[in-house]
C-alpha cells in the first residue's frame, strides 16, 4: 500500500482518533494530578489571631488544619493582653493552603526597664529623641527663670526628682524643667546717695 492510500485509509484515520483520545485522557489526568498535588483551590482563610493567647492559637488553627510558629516576643504593649499575639504573617484574611505555618509574635509580660539618660544641660531638642529613642514618653513641661534658654534643669517622673542612672519602666513619663532664657533673679536698681568726700582738717 502506497503512503499516499495509507494517509487516506479508515486504519490510518482510527489510529489518529485513538493517539487523540490517549493524549486528551493523558492530559485531564494529569491536571487533576496537579490539582491534587498543589492543593488548587482548596485555599484557606487565615483567621484574626490578634490578643489571642498562645494556646487560643494553636486550637484555632488546629481545625483550619493550618500550624504556627512563635518567633518572638515584643516590648509590652498596654492595649494587647499579656502573652497575646500582637503580630501575625500572613495577615488576617489572606488565602493559604492546608499545613501553612503562621508566624506569631505575642505580647510580653509587663515593661521592661530602662536607665534614665542624662539629659540635664542639654537642650529640648537634644532630650526629646533621646526619650522617645529609649521607649520613654516625655511629660510635663516646665519653665523656670534660667539664662539657658530650653536647657534641661531637672528631670522628674511621678513628683520627684530623678538623675541620670536611675531605672524606670518604658512608656514611663519624664517631665522636664527647662530654663525660659531669662535671668534667673532681678537685680535692683539703688539709688546711691553720694556723700562728698568731707575733707579732715590739716593737722599742725
Amino acid at each position: 500500500m502506497s503512503l499516499r492510500k495509507y494517509l487516506t485509509s479508515r486504519v490510518f484515520l482510527i489510529q489518529v482518533i485513538l493517539v487523540v483520545l490517549i493524549i486528551a485522557v493523558l492530559g485531564y489526568l494529569f491536571m487533576h494530578w496537579l490539582t491534587f498535588t498543589t492543593d488548587h483551590g482548596n485555599e484557606i482563610t487565615v483567621p484574626n489571631l490578634s490578643k489571642l493567647t498562645e494556646e487560643q492559637v494553636d486550637d484555632k488553627l488546629d481545625n483550619l488544619d493550618l500550624n504556627y510558629v512563635l518567633l518572638d516576643s515584643v516590648d509590652y504593649k498596654s492595649n494587647f493582653p499579656k502573652y497575646s499575639v500582637v503580630q501575625q504573617d500572613p495577615l488576617p484574611g489572606e488565602k493559604v493552603k492546608e499545613g501553612r505555618k503562621v508566624y506569631i509574635k505575642i505580647n510580653s509580660s509587663g515593661f521592661s526597664s530602662v536607665k534614665v539618660p542624662d539629659l540635664i544641660e542639654k537642650t529640648y531638642r537634644e532630650a526629646a529623641p533621646t526619650l522617645k529613642a529609649l521607649g520613654l514618653e516625655e511629660g510635663t513641661i516646665t519653665y523656670v527663670p534660667n539664662l539657658g534658654k530650653d536647657m534641661v534643669l531637672e528631670m522628674r517622673y511621678k513628683g520627684r526628682n530623678i538623675k541620670a542612672g536611675d531605672k524606670v519602666l518604658k512608656s514611663s513619663k519624664i517631665d522636664l524643667v527647662l530654663g525660659d532664657g531669662k535671668m534667673s533673679y532681678e537685680e535692683e536698681i539703688k539709688t546711691d546717695t553720694i556723700n562728698p568726700t568731707e575733707e579732715m582738717p590739716d593737722e599742725q
